[in-house]
This record gives structure tokens, sequence and C-alpha cells, in this order.
């Protein structure tokens, strides 16, 4: 017998690739669960799929950085409660960060990639079900998205959950109205700004000297960040050209309200209207 949950929950994060640097993604995730039939002639419990099953993916890999430990360009030490990261990129800039252990989902791959995601989860979710529960899949996919979207990275340092993780991330579509007119030119152009951007706020640069870590090959073009939050101090270095620093926080709000800002300083008295999305199915509407 199967049992299916689709849009069981959507995992928020980013990964570190290569030649992308710091990726957000946005994943929904199917189940499927194969057993027999237990005492009240179920698999699972629906209510126990939705709940137990989330609360391990939760865990494990939501709002946290995917970190390819086996690749040949990345370093991993583990200090106690906190580890360290060095990431070289294909141009040779580097990407170090110092964090919180649950900062991140240090995975045994060479590159995170979908298919490696899902025997992951699989290898940890499933030994954590009811013995009648014999087989597990997961399908993570994308949202269908018909019009530009980016992927962004972040971290909120006043956020009290997950949030607060410096270098967590979204793949997010944004829709962008002058006069309430949709503009695919607006659209298309902050979809290529943004593309596999990572977003400082102000506030939280910091000169590399201030850095807990020694700054590995540092010739003046990184940027780096660092802030104290509940789940503790977390720093980050990374180079500044595939980073935006903006004046405010970096929640939803902030860039919707930023991106607004930014387009009604060029259209004069038109109306101005901007859905930013954190994800799937949520976000932040400013309007000028």
């Amino acid at each position: 017998m199967k049992l299916f949950v689709r849009d069981l929950t959507v995992i928020d994060a980013s990964y570190l690739d290569k030649n992308r640097g710091f990726v957000g993604e946005s994943y929904l995730v199917d189940v499927i669960l194969t057993g027999s039939l237990n005492e009240q002639s179920m698999v699972l419990d629906f209510s126990l799929v939705k709940k137990q099953i989330k609360t391990i993916i939760d865990a494990a890999v939501d709002h946290k950085l995917l970190v390819p430990r086996s690749a040949n360009n990345c370093t991993v030490t583990l200090q106690g409660h906190r580890t360290e990261v060095n990431f070289e990129l294909g141009d040779s800039d580097v990407i170090q960060l110092n964090c919180p252990n649950e900062a991140y989902c240090l995975v045994e791959c060479e590159s995170v990639s979908v298919e490696v995601l899902e025997a992951y989860l699989k290898q940890i979710i499933l030994p954590q079900l009811p013995e009648n529960v014999l087989g597990l899949e997961i399908k993570l996919r994308n949202e269908n998205i018909s019009t530009p979207y980016y992927h962004y990275t972040h971290g909120l340092k006043k956020h009290n959950g997950n949030c607060q993780r410096i270098a967590h991330g979204h793949r997010s579509k944004i829709d962008i109205f002058i006069d309430d007119k949709y503009s695919e030119a607006l659209v298309d152009e902050w979809a290529k700004r943004w593309q596999d951007i990572y977003l400082v706020s102000a506030e939280d640069v910091i000169a590399g000297s201030d850095l807990s870590f020694l700054v590995a090959g540092n010739d003046g073009t990184e940027i780096c960040t660092a802030y104290n939050a509940p789940q503790g101090y977390f720093e980050l270095l990374m180079p500044a050209g595939r980073s935006e620093t903006l004046p405010n926080d970096t929640t939803v709000e902030s860039l919707s309200d930023f991106i607004c800002g930014q387009i009604k300083a060029r259209m004069g008295d038109k109306k101005v209207t901007v859905y930013a999305y954190e994800g799937v199915g949520k976000g932040a509407i400013s309007e000028s």
C-alpha cells in the first residue's frame, strides 16, 4: 500500500555552488510512503505524516546553508558548538563563514543537487518512521513560475526563529506594476539584478580585521558581515561583487519597500506597486 502527500512543506535554504556562489532555493516537498497497514488500517495517520516528517525536514535542512562537504574546494572545520566553512569559487574568490552549528546542513557530496537532497532526506527520515513503513520517496520540486525570478540569500539578525541564520535563502518571483499595468521590463531587470545575490544590511557590515577567523586570499574586494542573534554569533566573508548592500534590514517587507523606492525615483508621478515574494506563496506589497 502507498500513501502520498503533496505540498507537505516548503524548504527555504541556500547552498554553495562553485560557479554561482550562494544559491537561494525554495523547494516544494512531496512524499510517498510504502508499507503495510497498521492496527488503524493505515500506513500512517496523515496528521503524523505532516507533523513528524515536516519536523524532521525543518530540523535537517530548512533555513540552513547546505554545504557540499566532500567537494575538493570546500574545507569544513568543526569547533565545538561552531563550524567554520571555507569554500573556494571557480574564479579563485572565496566564501568563508564561522557560525553556530545549527546554521549548516553538511552533506557528504561533491555538489548539492535535488537528487542529493532527496537521497539525504530519505536516509534520515525513514529510520524514524514506524516499522510498518517500509519505503519512502521524497520529491523536491520548484514552484512553476512563468515570469522572471531571482535567487537570494540573506540573514535576519532580529528574528527569533531560524531566519536569523546568516545564509539561508529563497527562490522568489517578483511582480511590478506601473499605473496598475504589469511591467515585464522591470520584472526582468530586477530578476537579473538579484540573480544568485547575497543581500546585506548596511548596519551588519564590518571590517575584515574584525572577523574571528583568518581571511583567505584577502585582496580588498570582499565584503564582511557579522552579527549577534539569539542562536549565537554569525560571521561571513564573500566577494563584494556577488552581493548588494541595502540601507535597511533584508526582510521581505524591507525588500519590497526598497525596490518600490528605487523604481519610484525613476517614474515621477506614476503609481508603482511591487509584490516581493519570499519563496512560495508569501511576501509583501509596497505602493508609491
